[in-house]
C-alpha cells in the first residue's frame, strides 16, 4: 500500500515537472473533447426548443355523422385506457361549428346552412414517441368503431427526427476522431517519458522489476492526464453555457421566451470524466506496449 502510495506521488511530480508541457496537454486534451461533447449538449438542448416550437403532435379522429352518445362514450374511454395516449379531448359536432365561425368570419353563411357538416371529434395527445410509431398508432385509431377518419401531421415529427439523427451521427463521427487525436496524444507523451526514462528502466529491468511494475505508473499518468483533460473540457463546456445562457436571457426577453440552455448531466459529467481517463489510459498502454518491449538491459 505504501509503495503504490510513493508510485502515485511520483507519476504527479513527473507530470508537472514540466508544467507547460502538462498544462498544454491537458488544455489540449479538454479542448478537443469539449467539441463533441458541447456538441451533444446543444443538441439534446436543440431539441427539447424545437419539441416546445412545434407542439405536441395531435392525431385527430373524425367520427361518423350517425355516432350517437353512446358510441362516443365507449370510443372516449378505448382512447383514455391506451397505454400510447397521454390524453384526449372531445370536441363536439356544436363547439366545433362554433369554431369555425369565429375562425373563419364566415358567420352569417355558416348560420344559413340547414345542418351541421362537422362530425364529433377526438382529439388525441400521444406520449412521446417517434415519427413511425405516431403513423402507426393513427392507423390502428382509425380502425376503432364509429371513426371515420384519423388525421395526424407527421411531416414535422419525420424531419425532426432525421435532423437529430443527422446531428448525433456528426458528433459520433467528430467524437471517435477526436477520440484517435487524443490517443495519440497521450501515445506521444508517454513514448517521450519512456524516452527520458531510459536508463532507469534499463537499471529496473537488471535488478528483476518485471514490465508489469515499470508499466504501472506510466498507465497512471496517462489515466490521470485523461481525467485532467476531461475535467477541463467540462470547465470549458460549463463555462460556455453559462456565457450563452447570459446572452441568451436577453434574446428570450425579446421573444416572450424563458429558454434556458442545460449543462450536462451528473450521468453525462461522470461519463465524460470516466472516458477520457480511458482514453488516457489505452494511450499509455498502446505506448508502453510498442516502446517498453525495445528496451532491455546492455
Amino acid at each position: 500500500m505504501r509503495h503504490t502510495l510513493a508510485q502515485n506521488i511520483g507519476v504527479l511530480r513527473r507530470m508537472f515537472s514540466s508544467k507547460l508541457a502538462g498544462i498544454l496537454n491537458i488544455l489540449v486534451i479538454g479542448i478537443a473533447l469539449s467539441l463533441p461533447a458541447g456538441m451533444y449538449v446543444l443538441l439534446q438542448n436543440a431539441q427539447g426548443l424545437v419539441a416546445q416550437l412545434s407542439g405536441t403532435p395531435q392525431i385527430s379522429l373524425f367520427m361518423s355523422m350517425d355516432a350517437k352518445a353512446d358510441d362516443v362514450d365507449k370510443l372516449r374511454k378505448q382512447l383514455e385506457q391506451h397505454p400510447a395516449i397521454a390524453r384526449v379531448e372531445f370536441v363536439a359536432r356544436a363547439q366545433a361549428l362554433e369554431q369555425l365561425k369565429q375562425s373563419t368570419g364566415l358567420a352569417d353563411v355558416i348560420g344559413g346552412l340547414n345542418q351541421n357538416p362537422l362530425p364529433d371529434a377526438f382529439i388525441v395527445y400521444p406520449k412521446p414517441s417517434a415519427a413511425q410509431s405516431l403513423d402507426e398508432l393513427r392507423i390502428e385509431l382509425a380502425k376503432l368503431p364509429k371513426v371515420e377518419q384519423a388525421q395526424l401531421d407527421s411531416a414535422w415529427a419525420y424531419k425532426l427526427e432525421a435532423l437529430l439523427k443527422f446531428g448525433r451521427m456528426v458528433v459520433l463521427i467528430l467524437a471517435s476522431l477526436l477520440s484517435l487525436a487524443l490517443i495519440a496524444i497521450t501515445f506521444n507523451t508517454i513514448r517521450l517519458q519512456i524516452l527520458t526514462q531510459r536508463d532507469e528502466i534499463e537499471v529496473a529491468k537488471l535488478i528483476g522489476a518485471t514490465n508489469g511494475f515499470i508499466r504501472r505508473p506510466f498507465l497512471y499518468f496517462g489515466a490521470a492526464q485523461g481525467l485532467l483533460g476531461g475535467i477541463m473540457a467540462w470547465l470549458i463546456i460549463t463555462i460556455s453555457l453559462l456565457l450563452l445562457n447570459h446572452q441568451l436571457n436577453a434574446l428570450s426577453q425579446l421573444y416572450a421566451s424563458q429558454f434556458v440552455l442545460h449543462p450536462l448531466s451528473l450521468g453525462d459529467s461522470l461519463t465524460l470524466m470516466l472516458f477520457s481517463m480511458y482514453l488516457g489510459w489505452l494511450g499509455a498502454w498502446l505506448s508502453v506496449a510498442r516502446h517498453l518491449s525495445q528496451i532491455e538491459p546492455r
